[in-house]
C-alpha cells in the first residue's frame, strides 16, 4: 500500500471517528437542551400564573372565578405566531389547581375536576414546599406522548402552602425544534466531515506527490540518467537538496576515478608511440647518424601522437563540463539554421586541406527552440570533424536540418566505409573509437559522446547509423523546447 493511501485512511479513520462521537454528543444533548429550556420557561409560567390565581382560590371562585374565566377563553385566542419558521395558532397549555390535599378544584381542560392528584409528584413534592415537576406519558404505548408539568405553590398571606398551580405542555410540541436542530447538526457535521476528507485528501496527494517526485529523481539518478531535483518545500526541499548533495558528491567521486582510469589507458598508446620514436630520434655515440627520412617520420608520428593526446584533453575538458550539467542554465531562442552555417564556417578550412566538400540543406522555417547555441555549434562540428575522418578524399558531406515531427532534426552522412553493426551500439561510448580509413589511427573517441550529452541537455537525441550506397549517418534530434 503506498504512504499517501496509508495517510489518507488513517487521516479518514480519525476524522470519521471523531464526526461520529462529536455528532452522537450533539444530538444526544439537543432533545434535552430543547427540554430544559422548556422547562425553566414552564416553571416561570406556573409561578405567574399561581400569584395570578391566588385572590381567586382563597375567595373559593377558582373555578368559576375571573381567573377561570380568563383562562378559559385562551382557547379561543388565534396566536398567528411564527416561531423559527413553524406557525402557532393557539395554546398547548393545560392547567389544574388542587387544595392543600391534592384534590383537583380547576381544570382548564374540565376532565379531571375533583380527582385526587395528591400522589403525583408535581403536586405531592409543591404541598411540601418542594420543587415539584414530572413527565408523563399520556398514552402509556407511545413513549413520544409524554407531558411534562411543572407546579407552583399558592400562599395566603401568612406564607402558608394551601394549594398547588400546575402547567402542563407535551414535550412533542417541541418535536419539530428538536428534529430541525437534529437534521442541522446531522448537516453540518456531514459538510464539516468532507471537507475534513477533501483537506485530508489534498493533504495526501500533495504528501505522496512530493515523496513520488523525490523517489522518481532517486531512481533517476540510481540509472544515470540526468534528472532535474523537483520542487519541494519545508522538509521535503531539505531532504531533495541533501540527496542532491550526496548525488554531486558521489558522482563527482565515481566521475573521477572512471575518468582517471579511462584516461590512463587511452593515454599508453600516443606515449609509447612518442617514447619509441624519442628514442630512435636519440643519437647514441658511436652510431651512425638517422637517415633524414627516417626522422622526418619519426619527428611527424611525434607530432601527431601530441596532437592526439592534446587533443583528447581538450575534448575531455569540454566533455567533462557537459557530462557534469544537469539542465542547460540560462537557455535563449537559438536558430538551428543559422547555428549550422556558422558550423560548417568553423570547419571549412579542414574540410579544404582534406579536398571534402560540404552540402547544406536547411529548412528556413523552422522556429527557434531553447538552448545552448555554442553546445550546439561545437555538437554539429563535431559531427561534421567526425565525417570528414571518414570520407575519402574529394568525397561529399551533407548536412541537412529539417523538421521531424515536433522536433528538430540535424544529418550528417558521408560516403566512407559505414560502420561496422557490432560498433554501432558503442559509438556513443566515452573513448570508444573505430580505425580512420588513412592512415588507421584512431580518434579520441569522445566527438561523439560530446554529441550525445548536449543532445540529452537540449531533450532529445543523438543516432548513428549506415546509409544506403555506402557512409554513415549522424542524426541530432532536438524539440522545440526544453
Amino acid at each position: 500500500m503506498k504512504i499517501g493511501l496509508r495517510i489518507f485512511l488513517g487521516y479518514f479513520c480519525i476524522v470519521a471517528l471523531a464526526a461520529l462521537l462529536l455528532t452522537r454528543v450533539f444530538l444526544a444533548e439537543v432533545k434535552p437542551g430543547v427540554r430544559q429550556a422548556m422547562e425553566d420557561t414552564l416553571v416561570d409560567s406556573a409561578n405567574v400564573l399561581a400569584e395570578l390565581a391566588t385572590d381567586d382560590f382563597i375567595a373559593g371562585r377558582i373555578n368559576d372565578g375571573a381567573f377561570a374565566r380568563r383562562v378559559r377563553e385562551l382557547r379561543g385566542r388565534d396566536f398567528g405566531a411564527e416561531i423559527w419558521g413553524f406557525g402557532k395558532r393557539a395554546t398547548n397549555y393545560r392547567l389544574y389547581i388542587t387544595d392543600a390535599r391534592g384534590i383537583v378544584v380547576f381544570d382548564s381542560d374540565g376532565r379531571d375536576l375533583g380527582r385526587d392528584y395528591s400522589r403525583w409528584n408535581d403536586v405531592y413534592l409543591t404541598l411540601r414546599g418542594r420543587y415539584g415537576a414530572r413527565s408523563t406519558p399520556s398514552d402509556p404505548d407511545d413513549p413520544n406522548s409524554s407531558v411534562m408539568h411543572v407546579a407552583a405553590p399558592i400562599r395566603d398571606p401568612a406564607g402558608r402552602i394551601i394549594g398547588s398551580l400546575t402547567v402542563a405542555k407535551p414535550n412533542r410540541t417541541i418535536a419539530p425544534f428538536i428534529e430541525r436542530s437534529q437534521r442541522v447538526v446531522l448537516r453540518w457535521g456531514g459538510v464539516l466531515m468532507g471537507t475534513a476528507l477533501l483537506i485530508g485528501l489534498f493533504a495526501a496527494w500533495w504528501l505522496s506527490r512530493q515523496l513520488n517526485g523525490l523517489r522518481r529523481y532517486a531512481h533517476a539518478v540510481s540509472a544515470g540518467r540526468r534528472a532535474e531535483l523537483p520542487a519541494s518545500v519545508g522538509e521535503f526541499g531539505e531532504l531533495g537538496r541533501a540527496l542532491e548533495s550526496m548525488r554531486t558528491q558521489l558522482e563527482g567521486k565515481q566521475y573521477v576515478e572512471q575518468y582517471v582510469h579511462t584516461l590512463t589507458h587511452e593515454m599508453k598508446s600516443p606515449l609509447a608511440a612518442i617514447r619509441g620514436s624519442a628514442e630512435l630520434l636519440e643519437t647514441r655515440p658511436g652510431e651512425a647518424p638517422m637517415a633524414e627520412e627516417d626522422r622526418a617520420r619519426f619527428a611527424a608520428s611525434i607530432r601527431r601522437q601530441s596532437d592526439r593526446l592534446a587533443q583528447m584533453i581538450d575534448k575531455l575538458l569540454a566533455l567533462a563540463a557537459v557530462e557534469h550539467r544537469q539542465r542547460l542554465d540560462n537557455p535563449e531562442p537559438v536558430d538551428l539554421a543559422a547555428i549550422a552555417r556558422e558550423a560548417a564556417e568553423q570547419c571549412a578550412p579542414r574540410l579544404a586541406q582534406g579536398g571534402l566538400r560540404l552540402t547544406l540543406d536547411l529548412a528556413e522555417d523552422l522556429p527557434t527552440l531553447d538552448g545552448d547555441p555554442f553546445l550546439l555549434r561545437q555538437a554539429l562540428v563535431n559531427l561534421i570533424d567526425n565525417a570528414a575522418d571518414f570520407s575519402p578524399a574529394q568525397g561529399e558531406i551533407a548536412l541537412r536540418l529539417y523538421r521531424d515531427g515536433e522536433a528538430q532534426r540535424v544529418d550528417v552522412g558521408d560516403r566512407g566505409t559505414g560502420v561496422p553493426e557490432y560498433a554501432l551500439p558503442r559509438v556513443f561510448e566515452r573513448f570508444y573509437s573505430l580505425s580512420r580509413p588513412a592512415g588507421g589511427s584512431r580518434s579520441s573517441g569522445l566527438g561523439l559522446c560530446f554529441v550525445a550529452e548536449v543532445a540529452a541537455l537540449h531533450g532529445g537525441h543523438a543516432a548513428l547509423s549506415n546509409r544506403d550506397g555506402g557512409g554513415a549517418l549522424a542524426s541530432l534530434v532536438l524539440s522545440r523546447g526544453l
